[in-house]
């Protein structure tokens, strides 16, 4: 599997400039934006780094330029944030606890969209030891969210659904106030079921504006075309059996695979 050490040497990431969290969320913290996303070979990934070396830098921290991310879904007993998803309703939401595995940090999150389609991000830091739970305090932040953006489901309807794994490096044009961020190492998790992104693959995601980014027409130059690929939605796909079939099954069965393991996968990691 990917590697930090190896996705920062794939990508090329030492040749950029540096830029540190708090010059990254300054300059783009973008928790209202529109996400395009991209799935892209490594070799050409390397080269969309190198080609924005000259607008972009890569968050920096103490030396680190990737990080990895687990992140725990919530849905409920019918998966209704991933059948919103995929029947493409206008009020789609996404609940999780995210650990930064090297940072110890944690937050609680909770995506929904705007009535224009943008993503709109919450976010509520959190104990890391409260990872993979929604306690008190985040099962509250999740229903004034929810509530909020006239979701009828309460933190008490959630339970769990599927860890998602990767590894991260963030860039950001601190002039433009974009990102892009490129993750791999890509796996999906549920109890005895997994599931992994080619390793040859990168998944891209650049957020930013209703217009395309400087970003997204280099990708397009490079052959790159946006995939309508929620982690989320792909992961459930492949972890659970019986799901009606959907827009993400020629992705899931070109770009992933799936085995099943004699012991659970659900297991808290320690942050390092």
């Amino acid at each position: 599997m990917t590697s930090a050490f190896s996705l920062a040497t794939g990508l090329g990431l030492s040749a950029l400039r540096g830029a540190t969290l708090a010059e990254v969320d300054a300059a783009a913290a973008l928790q209202h934006r529109t996400d395009r996303k991209y799935l892209v070979p490594l070799d050409e990934a390397r080269t969309f780094v190198r080609l924005l070396a000259g607008s972009h830098h890569v968050l920096d921290l103490g030396g680190r330029r990737t990080t990895s991310y687990l992140s725990t879904y919530f849905d409920t007993e019918h998966l209704a944030a991933w059948r919103a998803h995929v029947q493409g309703r206008r009020r789609r939401w996404k609940v999780r606890t995210r650990l930064y595995a090297e940072d110890g940090l944690c937050r609680a999150e909770v995506k929904t969209k705007d009535g224009r389609g943008a993503t709109v991000k919450h976010a509520l830091r959190i104990p890391a030891d409260a990872y993979g739970r929604l306690g008190p305090q985040a099962a509250g932040f999740v229903g004034d969210v929810l509530g909020g953006a006239g979701i009828p489901v309460t933190a008490g309807d959630l339970a769990p659904t599927a860890e998602i794994r990767y590894v991260r490096a963030a860039l950001a044009d601190l002039e433009h106030g974009t990102r892009v961020t490129l993750d791999g190492a890509l796996t999906f998790r549920h109890g005895a079921r997994g599931a992994a992104l080619d390793p040859g693959l990168v998944l891209v995601e650049t957020k930013g504006g209703a217009r395309p980014a400087p970003a997204d027409r280099l990708l397009l130059r490079l052959g790159g075309r946006p995939v309508p690929l929620s982690k989320y939605v792909v992961g459930q796909s492949l972890l659970t059996p019986g799901l009606p079939d959907n827009d993400v099954r020629h992705l899931v069965r070109t770009h992933f695979t799936t085995q099943t393991r004699t012991q659970p996968l659900l297991e808290r990691t320690p942050a390092a």
